[in-house]
């Protein structure tokens, strides 16, 4: 706990020091620490701080109050989701398919995900230079190159054809004003920096929540699914996903937890299921979405915000099996809580919010928050491996069914068993988006499969023309499979083209 306490404040230091630095510039006529990226780097300690700042844009992407929160946005884009937040518009222009490239969500996104690409290619381009013991050179470079792959794989499915950035930009830089590359492009450099990584000599685990070899197998085998979908569709890459998914699995490193109560307890942050997370640490840099999966001031909270920013719409909750443990009360939602002012007394809530991200002790007491934002566990890994060896194999294997049965059983539902290779793979992906829920998922899977989950039906149909529950007569385009490129992007870089439809 130390160890990842004292990560923590060396991210936190780096964001506070890049902050003034920053403002230094404008304010000072000389820079009095003299530094510059040709004199910083001459010691290890420079080459961890470099690395450690490409960590600190993850933390902004969850942070969560009265404006709603920008991984809010990938929820929104399932219609899977709901709010009595009035006053935040990129919600609702994401909501209510109306969306246009103002979004400040998308420009969150967009401008957190280059900052920590722009950290890392610093960090890739001065570590190799500095003195110090090979094999840490070589862990920290992995943990650079895994982040940029990281940032672009966000970037690349979420705006499509983007820059790509792989040197330190500077005003007399030539790429300055980058032009747009094609996903394939994106693809390439994400996988090569991935596959150099895997081959660092990082640790399956690391207890402090750096990047392990465990989240760089964990990110190639999403990728390689990825890209046997849409809209690469490099089918040949389903055997690679799965045989990559069942290094992770065959690691025996990571195992489903006994209860969902762990998915959201300080104490099982970076071990069991989790593979990969944000980290977060109360008193230092708590965890800070709390005001936004909570009810609109009822009073449930000794967080003084309580927003009812997001919860989920009763139909996706009612589209659980019968007898999914996971719609039980308290396990994945919840519908009551006791009241701040008198525990004893209860209200409800009127919807069902989301209990997976929900911090008892923090609520209940402190306001300070102590849980990380997963973004990787073991359960998606094993639905990865399930999805892609059925595609590799013409159908499902003893071991397809294994993984996906291991989700299953924690979640107390019947086996799958005796299916067709389409109708296992429609129940995979249902139990995806039924297991992965609000962990900004669902809408990258939509993606890629062209599919949308109709919560009455239980059925995957189209993606274009799929309505969503509360939008009856308004149906998703094809222009919902890309987020618009931000407003103020389009503004400063002319070689940009913006996406179809907005």
């Amino acid at each position: 706990m130390k160890i990842y306490r004292n990560f923590i404040r060396a991210i936190a230091v780096v964001t506070a020091i890049s902050s003034i630095t920053a403002c230094s510039n404008f304010l000072d006529e000389e820079d009095e620490s003299n530094f510059t990226t040709d004199t910083y780097f001459t010691t290890a300690a420079h080459a961890e701080s470099a690395v450690n700042g490409a960590y600190e844009p993850l933390i902004s992407i969850t942070n969560s109050g009265f404006g709603g929160g920008t991984w809010m946005m990938l929820e929104f884009a399932t219609g899977l989701a709901n709010t009595s937040l009035g006053q935040a518009t990129n919600i609702y222009l994401v909501k209510d398919l109306i969306n246009n490239s103002d979004n400040g969500y998308g420009n969150s996104f967009w401008t957190g995900y280059y900052s920590g690409i722009s950290r890392a290619n610093l960090a890739i381009e001065k570590i190799p230079e500095i003195n110090m013991d090979e094999a840490l050179k070589q862990k920290y470079l992995a943990e650079a190159k895994f982040f940029r792959a990281y940032y672009y794989f966000g970037l690349v499915r979420m705006f499509g054809n983007i820059p790509i950035i792989t040197n330190s930009v500077d005003l007399g830089s030539e790429q300055l004003y980058p032009e747009q590359s094609s996903p394939e492009a994106v693809y390439d450099l994400i996988v090569s920096d991935l596959t150099e990584a895997e081959s660092a000599g990082l640790a399956w685990r690391v207890p402090s929540g750096r990047v392990s070899l465990g989240a760089v197998k964990t990110l190639l085998a999403d990728v390689y699914l990825t890209m046997a979908g849409y809209p690469l569709q490099k089918t040949e890459n389903y055997a690679l996903a799965a045989a990559k998914a069942k290094e992770v699995i065959d690691s025996d490193q990571f195992a489903l937890f006994d209860t969902y109560d762990e998915l959201h307890d300080p104490a099982t942050k970076n071990t069991g299921e989790y593979i990969f997370m944000t980290q977060f640490a109360a008193g230092i840099q708590s965890g800070n979405w709390q005001p936004g999966i909570l009810p609109y001031n009822l009073g449930i909270s000794a967080y003084s915000a309580q927003t009812g920013g997001i919860f989920s719409t009763n139909a996706f909750v009612d589209s659980y099996e019968a007898g999914d443990k996971r719609a039980e009360e308290k396990q994945f939602y919840f519908t009551s809580y006791s009241l701040e002012a008198d525990r004893s007394s209860s209200v409800n809530l009127g919807a069902p919010y989301i209990f997976k991200h929900f911090d008892i002790e923090a609520n209940e007491g402190s306001a300070q928050s102590d849980l990380n934002w997963c973004l990787y566990r073991y359960a998606d890994v094993l639905l990865m491996y399930a999805e892609a060896a059925n595609e590799a194999e013409g159908g499902p294997s003893t071991e397809a069914y294994d993984a996906v049965n291991l989700v299953r059983d924690r979640a107390e539902l019947v086996g799958l068993t005796g299916l067709s290779q389409d109708a296992f793979r429609d129940a995979v992906r249902i139990e995806r988006i039924h297991e992965l829920s609000f962990e900004n998922k669902t809408w990258y899977d939509m993606v890629r499969w062209r599919k949308a989950y109709n919560t009455e039906t239980n059925i995957l149909e189209d993606f274009v023309g799929h309505n969503f529950s509360y939008l009856p007569n308004k149906a998703l385009t094809a222009r919902e499979l890309l987020f618009p490129i931000p407003t103020s992007e389009m503004q400063n870089n002319p070689n940009l083209v913006q996406n179809t439809g907005y």
